[in-house]
């Protein structure tokens, strides 16, 4: 989110810069074109002033071949002065007449374009007028060059017309350095700018950010996890306050719920159990021929306790805010394989274990040893006599595994969508001991320690159940 934020932000303001820089730049250029045609048109004026009032001008126009003998002098005057313009500058200039013919230019062998803008700039100063400015000369256009053009008027007629036509080198390499220190300029602005869209981008994705952990950290069942205040725009702050009182009565809610279930199972259990003591008590009044059913109630008696019972557990867990630590799992498996070895010796099954000698991960070892009980418990009452439960360890990139195999009769995969949930059995196992709670308790005391519980299938048939805790972050030094 962090990038995707700085990224429109900063293409916004790509586009202010652009939007800001393009024409000032364009206006820079267009100022530099400017002064160098009003200057040429001044120069262009000035000659034009010089001319003298009659000899080759007012020759043309009168139709004489020669001008006067005493304007001569004037007019190689005039001619030297454009030559020296010429040498000084490198400008082309010229003083046509109305028909083209020309009067003094430099180079000599100069003459009136016969087309494009020189064309339309003699024409314009034919018609009594300077030309407009020429098309806009740019760095990247080498080859264009500026013509502008003055009318020579005597009495107002067009007499002759002053042409220049101005290289572009010093015009383009000025533009160019203003242009440069328009982009060094935009650039540090560009710099400042994602600076502040940096420190805009924190102070607005900070709450962002802690919200999203303690939401994180409640999804995974770290249910005290809140967001602390902090700063940044007062609607995320309003959210961080409002995010912090759900939770807070989400919390109540469940505990309400977990201490009724807590409550109701264990005032229930005092009552069945006088329950069950009468009638046995009664059962030893009863005549002969009603020991089945005498029988049935003591099952579903037993069977109700056992369910209390799994209750009662569930809601333990339920309260249960253990704090992961440290925990070697591959001695903690090993340990509960000892203690249920008996059960399974007397049952036809074999445990075994499988692992490495060390497996460090970060769990509860109480609610961790609990929930393995439970699902190693469950892989015994499934599996078949002459069968085998194999326990193997396993120490992953980001976790630590431990995975309970059995060589059940399994379940489909429907069925290993619900695995799990409460109250919830199979129902081809139906006539199997059990409340369909223990899968549940060990999903708890898993999660209450960050832990969780997975379900696979296993060929040709069986259940694998895998217990997962992730592993420290920093090695014990």
């Amino acid at each position: 989110m962090r990038t995707r934020l700085l990224g429109i932000l900063i293409a916004l303001m790509l586009c202010v810069l652009a939007a800001l820089g393009l024409p000032l730049a364009a206006a820079v250029a267009a100022a530099e074109q400017t002064k160098v045609v009003v200057d040429r048109l001044d120069d262009a004026a000035r000659l034009a002033q010089d001319l003298p009032t009659s000899g080759a001008a007012d020759s043309a126009r009168k139709g004489e071949p020669e001008p006067a003998p005493g304007d001569l002098s004037r007019q190689r005057a005039i001619l030297s002065e454009v030559r020296r313009y010429h040498d000084l500058y490198g400008v082309r200039l010229g003083i046509f007449q109305r028909d083209g013919v020309a009067i003094a230019a430099a180079p000599g062998d100069w003459r009136v374009p016969g087309e494009g803008w020189g064309a339309q700039a003699f024409q314009e100063a034919l018609d009594g007028r300077r030309s407009h400015n020429p098309p806009q000369v740019w760095p990247w256009t080498p080859d264009r060059t500026i013509i502008v053009a003055a009318p020579v008027v005597r009495d107002g007629d067009v007499v002759a017309v002053v042409l220049s036509e101005s290289p572009t080198e010093a015009l383009r390499t000025r533009v160019l350095h203003k242009w440069l220190v328009i982009v060094a300029g935009e650039a540090a602005a560009m710099i400042v700018a994602v600076l502040l869209a940096v420190r805009l981008t924190e102070w607005v994705l900070r709450p962002v950010r802690t919200l999203d952990r303690a939401t994180h950290d409640i999804a995974t069942g770290r249910m005290a996890a809140r967001v602390a205040p902090g700063g940044g725009p007062p609607e995320l702050q309003r959210l961080a306050r409002s995010f912090n009182e759900m939770a807070d009565h989400v919390v109540l809610a469940m505990d309400q719920q977990k201490a009724f279930v807590a409550d109701a199972s264990h005032q229930l259990r005092n009552p069945l159990s006088a329950l069950l003591l009468r009638v046995e008590l009664l059962g030893l009044e009863l005549p002969e021929g009603h020991e089945e059913e005498l029988s049935g109630v003591r099952e579903e008696g037993v069977r109700l306790a056992r369910v209390l019972d799994d209750l009662l557990g569930l809601a333990t867990a339920e309260h249960a805010r253990p704090e992961p630590e440290r925990t070697d799992l591959a001695e903690l498996t090993l340990a509960r394989v000892d203690a249920w070895w008996p059960a399974a010796e007397q049952r036809g099954i074999t445990l075994r274990w499988d692992g490495p000698a060390l497996a460090i991960g970060m769990a509860d070892p109480i609610g961790f040893g609990s929930a393995l009980d439970a699902v190693v418990d469950n892989a015994l009452k499934f599996g078949p006599p002459g069968s085998e439960v194999r326990l193997r360890v396993a120490v992953r990139r980001d976790e630590v595994a431990v995975t309970v195999t059995d060589a059940g009769p399994g379940l489909t995969e429907d069925e290993l969508s619900r695995a799990g949930d409460r109250f919830w059995r199979s129902p081809r196992h139906q006539n199997v001991d059990g409340s369909g709670l223990g899968l549940s308790i060990a999903r708890t005391l898993l999660a209450a320690g960050g832990g969780t519980l997975g379900f696979a299938p296993v060929k040709p048939t069986g259940l694998a159940v895998t217990l997962a805790v992730p592993r420290p972050e920093k090695p014990e030094k």
